[in-house]
This record gives structure tokens, sequence and C-alpha cells, in this order.
């Protein structure tokens, strides 16, 4: 959908250009003057003949052929003039930077509905409605400020807010960062950022493509799409950031499992991103400063040096890094402190005082880069009080940025100080950042963020025959125990005998065939602990006659489940459909700490033995698991089989909407299904 004509056109038309360019039409046409647009400019304007020197004609039909479209009109307008430049003039994009469709009410949305049709019944591009428009290296269709440098080797944004893509633009600008191209899909009526995102990754070029991707997302409409393509550039070698606004807006919902309470929406976009290899930020200065590492060489490991002249930003850098599993591991060398002055630091962080000078600095970073082999990257601090100028220090950072193997950062905190220096630092095609904490977070962040990878087949032996046969003959809601024994023994995961009794006789008989002692709990109430409907430890049948009696009485209680009464550690796994996402899968510790601590790890399906090991192993309680102050552990190999067996489960029935195993009792040897709950919606 995406064409040549969008991209670089020879012809523009602004539909609504003025003379006043405190208007949308007015300013779009200025910017396009101000770029230097090669090609041919036209204004439709229905009172000038020229406008800002450009020829006017007063409605569309009076127009030459042309390329590209921009279109600021009043919606109701605009419907009539793309029917006549798409028939009449070969027009074949169109940016419509108005408002009033489907952001607005129904009778837009039709309006907006027509329009593309229209212009896809020429094979057209479109790019809004409501919208600020787009830019790139070859012309400037926004009617916003400020415009950025502009490189192909500089970002590439899109963005569902025109206003928030300002904003993130003007962030980005003041850390030297350039862009690209611009994108501000607005209603995203035929183009949205995931069809954005399919075009840059079709249309990559190793040489000459930009290999930084940000985006802002306000909701994900084609996980599928955004994963294929984020996945596929990231393995082409580019770099992808993005927000994902509307975090918390399933905080509160209602759901009638532990899963369902955890696995929220912002949870599978979440699981998504780490899938596809995307970095998730959560503003606009964490997104322009992940986007600047981006533009410095990789970090190849986790050991940073931390170069100051100050000592209080320093420390809190170390404690940013530090938290977010980077290293600043200790140095001695008595033969570079005898290079700085008296009461220098080379302990790391490396402080050379605020007397430091360049000559300081470039000794300091000599060192790192080259007899320091456990360093593998510096961050340098440095700012001024304001007594001098600092042009040599950033000067000398400016040279050994562009010598050095080792990334280099710098942390440029004095904005007003030193604003000239970084000024003439930035211009010189250098990115810096402003905050050490901000920075610290980003680094850390982008460091442990997996990098995508292909999918692996699912070997696993599983009864696909019986699986089927049960989910289709299930009636929506939630199955019987039954139905759960089989789908689990079909996947081969392993669970612990049980019965179902419907009257104290068959409790007593049940008991006595699985073994005293034995745990007896109600079938039908979810939170079966909060209603008193689980007894453990049930010794002889009088008891289990007794407790039946009790539990059948339970408000919504259909049957009482007998299991044997088996020790180990509470663990928990669950995974639950959303939407076009697929399933999220997730695990945890069990019990009440599932709803207590919410320490969980999630990902998208299917997953293979490493994403599980993954799982497992970036969980909070994973010293319980592995075992902690000589308490024995549990059995990973088979917790991790369990929750790929729980994959393959879910893509043999994506009819399955939520699931819970809670508890899975695992010990040293083994990990056995306990409890388990399974809701199917087809």
């Amino acid at each position: 959908m995406i064409n040549s004509k969008l991209i670089n056109p020879q012809s523009i038309v602004v539909v609504g250009g003025s003379d006043n360019v405190q208007t949308p039409g007015g300013k779009i046409l200025k910017n396009l003057l101000d770029g230097g647009f090669k090609g041919e400019l036209s204004v439709v304007n229905l009172k000038a003949d020229s406008v800002q020197g450009v020829k006017a004609y007063k409605t569309a039909k009076e127009l030459p052929q042309v390329d590209l479209a921009i279109i600021a009109i009043a919606a109701k307008f605009t419907l009539e003039t793309v029917q006549v430049l798409t028939k009449e003039k070969n027009t074949r994009a169109f940016i419509i930077i108005s408002a009033g469709y489907s952001e607005e009410s129904h009778a837009g949305a039709e309006l907006e509905m027509e329009i593309v049709k229209t212009i896809e019944s020429v094979n057209g591009s479109l790019i809004g409605p409501n919208c600020i428009g787009f830019l790139n290296t070859n012309y400037n269709g926004v009617f916003t400020t400020p415009i950025p440098k502009l490189d192909t080797q500089g970002v590439d944004f899109i963005s569902g807010s025109g206003a928030t893509a300002v904003f993130i633009i003007e962030s980005a600008m003041s850390k030297g960062l350039n862009f690209s191209s611009v994108w501000s899909v607005g209603n995203s009526a035929q183009l949205g950022v995931e069809d954005v995102l399919e075009y840059l990754d079709e249309t990559f070029d190793a040489e000459n493509s930009s290999k930084v991707k940000l985006l802002y997302i306000e909701s994900v409409n084609k996980p599928q799409k955004l994963l294929k393509h984020a996945r596929s550039l990231i393995q082409k070698g580019c770099k992808i950031a993005a927000i994902k606004a509307g975090s918390s807006e399933a905080g509160s919902r209602a759901a009638s499992s532990h899963t369902g309470a955890l696995a929220s929406p912002d949870l599978a976009v979440s699981s998504l991103f780490e899938k596809a290899g995307i970095v998730r930020c959560y503003g606009r200065e964490e997104l322009t400063t992940v986007a600047s590492i981006f533009m410095l060489p990789q970090l190849k490991g986790e050991n940073i040096a931390v170069i100051t002249h100050a000592g209080g930003p320093a420390v809190m850098l170390t404690d940013a890094l530090s938290n977010g599993g980077l290293k600043i591991p200790a140095i001695q060398s008595p033969e570079l402190l005898e290079k700085l002055y008296s009461g220098s630091s080379v302990a790391n962080p490396i402080d050379f005082l605020a007397t430091g000078t360049a000559e300081h600095l470039g000794h300091i970073i000599d060192f790192c880069e080259t007899k320091f082999e456990q360093i593998d990257g510096m961050a340098v601090i440095f700012g001024s009080p304001g007594l001098s100028p600092v042009y040599d220090v950033y000067d000398l950072l400016h040279e050994k940025m562009k010598t050095c193997k080792k990334p280099i950062f710098p942390i440029l905190p004095s904005v007003v100080n030193v604003k000239d220096e970084i000024s003439e630092f930035v211009k010189k095609g250098n990115v810096c950042f402003p905050d050490e904490v901000i920075f610290g977070n980003a680094l850390s962040k982008i460091y442990f963020t997996p990098k995508p990878k292909l999918n692996s087949e699912n070997t696993l032996a599983i009864d696909q025959k019986a699986i089927r046969k049960i989910v289709e003959n299930a009636q929506e809601g939630y199955i019987s125990p039954e139905e759960i024994q089989t789908l689990l023994d079909a996947v081969g995961i392993a669970r612990a005998g049980e019965a179902v009794a419907t009257s104290a006789e068959e409790a007593a008989n049940f008991a006595e065939k699985l073994g005293f002692p034995v745990v007896m709990k109600v079938i039908g109430p979810v939170h079966k602990s909060d209603v008193g409907g689980v007894v453990l430890n049930v010794k002889d049948s009088k008891q289990a006659i007794y407790e039946f009696e009790r539990m059948i009485k339970i408000k919504d209680t259909t049957a009482i489940l007998i299991q044997p009464m088996l020790s180990g550690i509470e663990l928990f796994v669950g995974a639950k459909r959303e939407g076009d996402f697929g399933h999220t899968i997730l695990c945890g510790l069990g019990g009440i700490f599932i709803e207590v601590l919410k320490d969980v790890r999630s990902k998208l399906s299917p997953i293979d033995k490493d994403d599980a090991f993954d799982m497992i192993r970036n969980l909070k309680s994973y010293g319980i698991i592995k075992g902690a102050r000589g308490q024995k552990g549990v059995n990973e190999e088979k917790f991790a089989d369990i929750l790929v067996r729980l994959s393959a489960l879910l893509e043999a029935a994506p009819e399955i909407f939520e699931m819970d195993l809670n508890p899975l009792l695992g010990s040293p040897e083994n990990v056995v299904a306990v409890d388990a709950r399974i809701r199917i919606v087809k």
C-alpha cells in the first residue's frame, strides 16, 4: 500500500495552503519550501492566485497531474477532492491532515471509509487522516516544528499520536539524534504503525536504510504483523524501541482465575515486545535515550567504567547501572593515578576531580581502551560549574568516540552552563545524555533485552486426537475435572491421582483406594481456600464422610475432588488468550503466593525449552525453586518441560481461553499438577 509517490514524489499539491503560516495548510507549505523540495509545488486555494510565491488553483479540477496531495481542508470537503485527484489527476499518494473523521463520530467514520475505498481503488497510499503528516529526506510534509536534521542513517520514527511525535522529536534533537523519516499515522485509516513497519522491513537495504526504528503505539491492532516484521528487522541488524501507551488499561478488570487477573493485555504487549526483541520504554526521555544509545557502538560486555569529575552523578549512575544488572568492576592502577591530580581516584568510578583537564580525561580513556581489559564500555560524566569553557574536553571526547573500539557514552549534564559547547559537540554528529540515571537505566534495559530467535519446531509427542475430541465436544466455560485429566494426560503433564465424589459413600471409597492421608477440595468455587473448600491431611473414612457432608453445602459446589496428600514447593503455571496476540504463558510460585507476591514471568506461546528455563530463572523467587538455606528445590527440567507441554496444548487447542495449573507441587524428583482449571471460549 505504500508506493513511491508517497516516499519520493516529483510533484506535491497542498490543498488548503495559505499565506497564513499559523494554519496547518500555510505551515505545511512553508516547511516544504524551507526544506528545499526539488519537485513541482502547487496549492489549491479558493481566493488566491499565488500563495507564498507558489502558483495556486481555485479547485482541484484546475490542477495539472500531481503525485502527492497534502490535504488541510474541512473534512466534509475531502472526499470530493480525493475523487477528483484520483480519477482526473493521477494522484496516488495522500496525506490528510484534517480532523473530523472516525475519531469524532459515526458519520466521520463512514466518510473515512469512503476516502480509503477511493484511494485503494487506484492502489494509492494514505497517511492519516487526523495526523501531523510525514517527512523524510525528500520532503517536509508536516505542519509542525521543529523539523529535525534529516539523514538516511538517522532514526525511522512511527507514531500513533501527532502531538506526542512532536514532543519526542524535540527530546531527540536535544540529544543529537537525526531522523530518516517520521510517520504520523493518525487514525490509521489505511496505514497503521504495523503497516509502516512492514514496509520498512520489506524495503530494507543493509547499506542505505536506517538501522534504528522508534515506535509510539496507542493500540496494537495487528500484533502478529508487528511481531513478524520487528523480529525480521532486528535479525537484519536493526534496533527497535517502542512506547506502548495505556499500560494500566486493564488494571481493575474482574477475572475468574489467577491467570485472568495477572495476564492483562499489557502483559501480552510486553511478552510480544520481548519475543520480537523490541526494547520497551515508558516515556519520551527513556525512548530517545535508548535511541541515542542505539546510535553508538554496541556494548559487548557488562563491565562499565564510570569516568567523572563530579562524585554525586557518578554515584547515582553507578547505582542505576548496578541495579539494572550491569557491573562496575573495581580497578587498581597506580600508573594511571600518577597521571592525575592528587586526590583523584581510579577505583571505579574513576574520579579525576572538578579541576581535572581534557588531558587527564584522555589518559583515563586510553587506559580503559587499551590496558583495562575487563572494561567493556565507558560512561563519561562531564559538566561544568560555569567557571570556564569546556570546548577542549568535548573536542577530546569527540575524537576518542571516533577512534576507540569500546563504546564511550557522553553524559553532559550542564545543559545551561555549557549549552554552546554541547551544541558544538552535537553539530559534529555526536549524541549525548543529559541525565545519568535515565541513561543508566536505558543502557541496562538495552543490554538485557533478549535478541529474537526463530520459532523452533515442537517435536513433543502429544495426543492431538484426544485433545481435539475433548475441546470440540466441550461446552463453553470451565470444563470438568475428568475432561481436564484427559487433556493433561494427552499432552503428558504429570498430575496427582484423583477422583470426583458426588456422595459421602463415594468420598470414603475413593479416599480408601487413593490411600490416606488425602486432600479434599470443592469443585465449583474459584477460590477454594477462601470459602473453606480445601481440607488437608484427611486420615480416615470417617473424616472423609464428615468433610464431604460439610463441603458439599458450600455455595456453588457441585462435587468434591479427592487427591493423595503430596508435599513439595507450590508452583504455578497458567495461560490466557489475548485476542490476536495469541496465548500468554505465565509461571511463578503457586498457592496464595501468586496473588500476594505477583512474581510471574510471561512469554507468548509457542515457547521452547530455552524460553521455559528463561522464565523460571528470571523469577525473583528463583532462589526458592533452586533450593535455599538447606531446603530442597525443584526439578527445573521437569518444571520447564511442563511449560513446553502447556504451550503444545495451547497450539493444539486455541479454544482454551484461560487456564491455571495451581498448584503444581515441585520436588527434586518431580513436578506434579495438583489442581487445574481450564476455560473454553470458542
